[in-house]
């Protein structure tokens, strides 16, 4: 079997916000070889959708065709070290998407899914978390009442807003008042996670993990980058809430200092970023041997979660999967469903699921415009005119 075409897509989402039609584009990819087996895969990177495109492409032209779509890890580190320039989020990005493809396509040529490739099914379903929002601490407890209604026995929500004003004090007793609004609401009822998107610094992060402490808060994720894992160890060490972090860590080289310095309880891999399947495995063990669970990273769209419980399903340190409110069902013909916050196991061959090209090619890509108040992808500002960590 040998590879004859690989295929880049960069379809949008739309969305609706503050009376304005924004666009979420995503990139896919789709391998073909001569023996009519596709395989596919997902690599979005929010603001460098097309960079990544541009990285399936060149990887394919300039490698993969006329290869054998089963020799996978010697097409992994022919990509990965043939580059030069390893590493960072556009290149492995592109490289976890084509092995998730390469991992599709041999599943479907030995008709059994990927999972029953990598040590077999360890367990039956996938639960899993669905994120929550609430401009208010009152609408954020109606929303988690809500997920709890739907079956859901966790939710992550934001520990607090853009804090505009850049005051520690401010973000500290926002999160409390939101927090509080949960508890008072559904009690302990429902596991409680609190993303920070690396906004805090060493001193907040200290003081957050004590002010919330007594509201039970099952994990703090990503309360600073993941630079400075002298910095993560010592909040680690300190802190009662569990930390946890690792979506913007890049395969097992990226989490090794992680380990050695125990700076995390939990860690976040994303299967479409660090490396792909087999690399988010190996870091999986690598978790396993240091005693650290496994709750990886899908905030995307429904191939990424596809892959994503691929390795759920096999990897004995998993804890839960993000992705509970599944995005992009328009994606494939037959999409997934949560049934009381589990996913069943896919158990048709490679990745279980079939692209609807049809619809991929109905959304083409769009630019999105910017947001009221905020610059390029994800910024946003303070009130003195600073740039507000995201």
């Amino acid at each position: 079997m040998k590879i004859t075409e690989v295929t880049a897509y960069t379809p949008c989402e739309e969305r609706q916000d503050l009376d304005m039609t924004y666009y979420y584009p995503l990139t896919l990819v789709k391998i073909d070889t001569d023996e009519g087996i596709s395989g596919v895969g997902e690599g979005t990177l929010e603001t460098k959708c097309l960079t990544v495109a541009t990285c399936i492409k060149e990887l394919g032209d300039g490698y993969l065709l006329g290869k054998d779509p089963l020799r996978i890890e010697r097409h992994w580190q022919a990509m990965y070290r043939g580059s030069y320039w390893t590493g960072g989020p556009v290149i492995n990005s592109a490289i976890s998407a084509i092995e998730a493809a390469l991992w599709d396509i041999a599943g479907k040529n030995y008709n059994t899914s990927v999972y029953n490739l990598l040590g077999g099914r360890y367990r039956d379903k996938i639960k899993c978390y669905t994120g929550v929002g609430g401009a208010t601490p009152e609408e954020l407890a109606d929303n988690v009442e809500r997920a709890l209604k739907d079956g859901y026995t966790a939710c992550k929500t934001m520990a607090f807003g853009e804090n505009p004003s850049g005051r520690t004090i401010d973000a500290m007793e926002e999160a409390e008042q939101r927090c509080k609004a949960v508890r008072d609401r559904v009690g302990d009822k429902i596991d409680l996670m609190l993303d920070c998107h690396g906004r805090c610094s060493l001193e907040e992060a200290l003081g957050l993990v004590e002010k919330l402490a007594k509201y039970n808060v099952r994990w703090l994720e990503e309360p600073f980058f993941a630079e400075n894992m002298d910095a993560l160890s010592e909040l680690r060490k300190k802190s009662k809430i569990p930390i946890a972090t690792g979506e913007r860590l890049y395969t097992k080289w990226g989490f090794r200092e992680l380990f050695e310095k125990q700076a995390a309880h939990i860690i976040q891999p994303d299967p479409i970023h660090c490396g792909g399947i087999l690399e988010t495995k190996k870091i999986a063990a690598m978790a396993e041997a240091n005693y650290v669970n496994v709750a990886p990273h899908c905030p995307y769209f429904h191939v990424a979660l596809a892959i994503a419980i691929q390795i759920d399903a096999c990897t004995p340190n998993f804890l839960i999967q993000e992705g509970g409110r599944i995005r992009g069902k328009w994606l494939v013909k037959e999409p997934f469903e949560v049934e009381k916050g589990y996913i069943k196991l896919p158990t048709k061959p490679g990745l279980g699921i079939e692209l609807d090209l049809d619809a991929i090619a109905e959304r083409p890509y769009k630019p999105s415009p910017p947001r009221p108040g905020r610059g390029y992808g994800y910024m946003s500002y303070r009130e003195d005119g600073s740039l507000n960590p995201r």
